[in-house]
């Protein structure tokens, strides 16, 4: 692993084709992770969640992908045969997408889907796998892994379908996961239980994690480093304890536009966009 680095990202650029030319989602984006929590922040159309993609290799097909450098654990993603990117994919990367309505299959019961994923990856038997699944469900802080196991994901809430997805997710052991938005669709109190139960995980098992966000704030307290993007481009990369002595001027503007306790903030102030911040 070169210079302790789990996952390198070098001049990465996602290209779509359309009708009026091409369109780059994703223009020349580099960063490093090791084990350690990184933060990808930046509003919609940013191309935070197409960097994510790109490095799990679901890009859609009639897209572009380029980049000087994209290796994991030293292996070289872009030239890796299909095969070998579908074994790495779930297997020791993972990825938990925005919305568990749509990444959950709706006939399978979440606990068949869990041991799916997990004998896809691991040749283990059907009663290990269950007792594996049933553990990785305690593990997610659901209280009766059981009931929820036999269950489909419309009978369960948005908050324990997320937790689901995250059991599943990890039951392979991934060592590099990308979160990617895990917390949008819930409520505040059971945003900061996921983001707990993240917390442990990558605390224990000595993940490296890509948390994908347009939540300036929650990034700051959750992630060791954050990157913020804007059209396509990586803006600033800083630690997160050193977010308010940010330099550039967009990352200044989100934090400006941030309500504060306290503080007498009528109106709250709008982001000054800059043309030269997308060139």
């Amino acid at each position: 692993m070169s210079g302790g680095n789990l996952l390198e990202v070098e001049d990465l650029r996602v290209t779509f084709p359309t009708r009026t030319g091409k369109i780059e989602a994703v223009r020349g984006v580099s960063f490093a992770l090791g084990r350690e929590r990184l933060g990808i922040v930046g509003e919609s159309g940013s191309g935070k969640s197409q960097t994510g993609r790109a490095i799990m290799g679901l890009t859609p097909p009639q897209a572009e992908v380029s980049a000087q450098k994209l290796a994991f654990d030293g292996r070289d993603l872009l030239s890796l045969p299909a095969r070998e990117r579908r074994a790495l994919r779930g297997g020791r990367v993972a990825m938990i997408l925005q919305d568990p309505k749509y990444s959950l299959d709706p006939v399978m019961t979440i606990g068949r889907q869990i041991v799916e994923t997990l004998r896809t990856h691991e040749k283990v038997s059907k009663a290990e796998a269950r007792e594996r699944a049933l553990d990785m469900l305690a593990a997610v802080q659901i209280r009766d892994p059981k009931r929820v196991f036999d269950l489909h994901p419309h009978e369960v809430s948005g908050g324990m379908g997320q937790r689901a997805m995250i059991a599943m997710m990890l039951i392979a052991n991934p060592e590099l996961m990308i979160a990617d938005e895990p917390t949008s669709a819930l409520d505040v109190t059971v945003q900061l239980d996921v983001l707990a139960i993240l917390d442990r995980l990558v605390a224990e098992r000595g993940m490296g994690l890509i948390f994908i966000s347009h939540d300036l704030r929650l990034v700051s307290s959750f992630c060791d480093r954050v990157v913020v993007m804007y059209a396509g481009k990586v803006v600033e990369q800083l630690k997160a304890s050193e977010l308010s002595q940010a330099q550039h001027p967009y990352t200044r503007g989100l934090l400006d536009c941030m309500p504060k306790i306290g503080a007498d903030r009528h109106p709250l102030p709008v982001l000054q966009r800059q043309a030269e911040w997308a060139l």
